[in-house]
């Protein structure tokens, strides 16, 4: 398509003050007063006190269950682990993967530690599997009743974006690889101090150090749904719930490591900035193309 130019890329960022909630812009104004000048300085979150960035993201959740209870007139428990997932309803981004093993969920709700879930999502009016893939949230929620709370926050925004990747304690991603082009979900969420349980495509390639922002899903074996189900809940029954219930000072160290390095780095800021480094410069090819569609560019000159 654009022959005679040198193809690469540039990872996407996002609005660092659009997205982080109130309670995390206080932390970082008083820990880290350049933020909002220069994105780049919240790697400095990393020597942030880990109990304050506990009580900020407290607050924050507290924030978004008093919302949820307002729209959808349910009463989430503040000290148990909510797993978030919110995003346009797409078959490839597989919003069921959760439920692939109810049972299974149940089991690590009773024997490991409680969960409860809150989805978001929109299909395309015309976008019929999109639509049904919703349809299955539902049924799992209604399989899940008294067991898993799941909440299905309906007319889904920009507003209940910024709510629930603030909110949540955990933010799931389960894309179909290599289908996801980028994902910025788990940008806003790493912002707020939410780690990311995901599976490698898109940002996450980049943004994942296992064990420190989060962790990866079916991270030892090609792309398939039912290893990658089976790693999903192997994390949260093995890492995730012990750590959240049982070391909550750990948890509280990746919510840190997520914010130093994952939401100083993937904001428009540092995305911007490599646009004009890598893109915009007439420096940074070392030669402009011969050719500009069918125009031939004599030695020297520079298009416009």
């Amino acid at each position: 398509m654009f022959p005679g130019y040198p193809i690469s890329a540039i990872t996407n960022g996002v609005h660092a003050v659009s997205w982080t909630a109130p309670p995390l812009r206080n932390l970082f104004d008083q820990h880290v007063a350049p933020w909002r000048r220069d994105n780049r300085y919240l790697r400095y979150a990393i020597g942030i006190p880990v109990d304050d960035v506990r009580r900020a993201h407290q607050e924050a959740k507290r924030a978004m269950l008093a919302a949820l209870k307002s729209r959808a007139g349910v009463q989430l428990d503040e000290k148990v682990l909510t797993v978030g997932f919110a995003r346009r309803a797409a078959v490839y981004k597989r919003p069921e993967l959760l439920f692939s093993d109810i049972e299974r969920l149940k089991w690590i709700a009773r024997q490991v530690g409680p969960l409860q879930i809150v989805y978001g999502g929109r299909a395309h009016p015309r976008d019929q599997e999109g639509k049904d893939t919703i349809q299955h949230v539902f049924a799992a929620a209604a399989a899940l009743k008294g067991i898993i709370p799941v909440v299905y926050v309906e007319n889904y925004d920009l507003q209940w974006g910024q709510i629930l990747t603030s909110g949540v304690d955990l933010w799931l991603n389960t894309p179909k690889p290599p289908e996801e082009a980028s994902g910025t979900s788990g940008m806003k969420a790493a912002l707020n101090g939410v780690p990311s349980l995901s599976v490698l495509d898109g940002w996450w390639i980049e943004g994942c150090i296992e064990g420190v922002t989060g962790w990866a899903i079916g991270a030892d074996a090609p792309s398939d749904p039912r290893a990658e189900a089976s790693s999903l809940y192997g994390k949260l029954d093995s890492v995730i719930l012990p750590m959240f219930y049982g070391r909550p000072n750990d948890y509280g160290k990746i919510m840190r490591f997520s914010i130093a390095l994952n939401g100083g780095f993937f904001n428009t800021q540092r995305m911007l900035s490599q646009y004009i480094s890598n893109a915009y410069s007439a420096d940074c090819w070392g030669h402009w193309p011969t050719r500009v569609g069918n125009v031939s560019v004599p030695a020297g000159d520079k298009p416009a």
